[in-house]
């Protein structure tokens, strides 16, 4: 029997040697710094209520670990899209807002919003 799934003329793409990567360089730049499951939820959260306390986001963000929040926030702030700021009070304060790079941003999530409504209400009318 021919095994279907593997054939030996098929083309691979190799990550690894960064061919694939190097192609994609603008999307994949953008993707390194806001992809994955929560950055941009974190984003926009944040920028509806700027400056934002860590707290506050917190409860928001109510199926994200505090680990995970912590290490998203931090990859922002690393990126220079997101300022932290840490208040020396009682008990500890710290709020988060959009960079001026981050404030470029906005006008992506928007647009991202807009889709998601359109695609929304497209879905909507199919069914």
């Amino acid at each position: 029997m021919k095994n279907d799934t593997n054939d030996d003329d098929q083309l691979v793409i190799k990550t690894e040697n960064g061919i694939f990567l190097e192609d994609n360089c603008p999307m994949t730049n953008a993707l390194d710094i806001i992809g994955g499951k929560w950055k941009l939820m974190l984003l926009n959260k944040i920028r509806e209520e700027c400056p934002m306390r860590f707290g506050v986001l917190r409860k928001k963000m109510q199926y994200i670990t505090q680990a995970t929040l912590t290490a998203q926030l931090k990859e922002l702030e690393r990126d220079g899209i997101l300022l932290r700021t840490a208040y020396a009070e009682s008990p500890p304060r710290v709020e988060y807002k959009l960079t001026e790079l981050g404030k470029t941003l906005i006008p992506i999530m928007d647009a991202l919003c807009d889709w998601g409504n359109n695609y929304c209400q497209m879905k909507k009318t199919k069914v």
